[in-house]
């Protein structure tokens, strides 16, 4: 076990379940964006499957932070303005952040994570043809002009989804090289060193 930060003590923040699906979504989110970019005629319905598994994965979020534990719920973690500019101040301290949870930097992460991989898989389901497939599911259910700007957005956000994760692990090796706080252990065995309350 590691030696105690000074004035903080050793907690179970992260539940099993939120443990397990942020590992699953992220080989899902890393393998999907892969069958994406170096599409083939073999991996297209590979693709189409890992978007549809992604949006089930969302949706299990979505309900997980509204009836989930308290580290977990959306509620629990919102970032105030404050709070954001109050870990701005402090972020190139050696100090850990020592939250209960989600820092007002990492909330923001995982907000914008959510939102742009939602975006990037529902988009999905509207694009037009190309040389790979003929339409997408939900093609035919919208006007020629949606399902252009669904094709364009589809093809744009990747990039975004990988500078958030690129963002997201140097992030995450900042605050382990850094700060001495290791993220990663956390989130394979659940324990945080925090602040008493």
């Amino acid at each position: 076990m590691a030696k105690a930060p000074a004035a903080l003590r050793r907690e179970k923040i992260w539940d099993p379940v939120s443990r397990l699906w942020h590992w699953v979504f992220a080989l899902a989110v890393v393998g999907n964006w892969l069958l994406g970019r170096f599409m083939t005629f073999d991996t297209i319905l590979w693709h189409f499957w890992g978007g549809f598994f992604i949006l089930a994965l969302l949706a299990f979020r979505l309900v997980w932070g509204v009836v989930g534990p308290q580290p977990v719920r959306f509620a629990h973690f919102f970032p105030t303005p404050a709070a954001v500019l109050r870990q701005l101040r402090s972020f190139f301290s050696r100090q850990p952040s020592a939250a209960r949870g989600h820092n007002p930097l990492g909330a923001l992460s995982v907000y914008a994570m959510l939102l742009v991989v939602l975006a990037q898989a529902v988009s999905g389901l509207f694009i037009e043809s190309d040389d790979f497939f003929e339409a997408a599911p939900l093609h035919g259910a919208v006007s020629r002009g949606v399902a252009r700007f669904m094709s364009v957005w589809h093809h744009r956000l990747p990039v975004l989804i990988l500078i958030l994760v690129v963002l997201h692990v140097v992030v995450v090796f900042y605050y382990l090289l850094w700060k001495r706080e290791n993220l990663i252990r956390s989130m394979i065995d659940g324990w945080k060193w925090v602040r008493p309350k």
